[in-house]
């Protein structure tokens, strides 16, 4: 049932998706491009977003397991540090060079968007070189 129910949310999401525009790129580079022909729309489904976002959280604060009975994670952390900054920035780097941000580029990957396949792709290479950065920085030094 959980997977099930997993999934209808997804699909959920991705006709979300479909249905904002955030699937296509045009549209989110013209939201992004301030001063040449902006195009608001994107802004209302992001502050619908947010305050989706905004009372979801107050919700999920008050509670200790998710609504399917698993554990409940919430980020504990409010400090801004090096390492959110610039992952904010790349993120915001590789949405305004692609017009894709992770869940619009699966869903136009599965609708048959080669930019959109292009785009998932290097962001799972991202992600994987990320790991072993990760892996490698965090590797206790062997002394000499």
């Amino acid at each position: 049932m959980h997977r099930i129910t997993e999934f209808l949310v997804g699909l959920l999401f991705g006709l979300g998706l479909l249905l904002s525009g955030m699937t296509d790129p045009g549209k989110v580079l013209g939201f992004l491009d301030l001063f040449g022909h902006w195009d608001p729309s994107l802004a209302f489904v992001m502050g619908g977003a947010i305050a989706v976002g905004f009372f979801a959280f107050a919700l999920a604060r008050k509670r200790t397991t998710s609504f399917l009975g698993g554990a409940l994670h919430l980020p504990k952390s409010t400090q801004i540090d090096r390492r959110l900054v610039l992952g904010g920035l790349t993120f915001g780097a590789g949405w305004g060079l692609a017009g894709f941000c992770p869940g619009p580029g699966i869903v136009s990957m599965a609708s048959g968007e080669v930019k959109a396949a292009v785009f998932v792709a290097a962001m799972l290479a991202g992600m994987a070189l990320y790991e072993v950065a990760e892996r490698s920085l965090s590797r206790p030094r062997a002394a000499h």
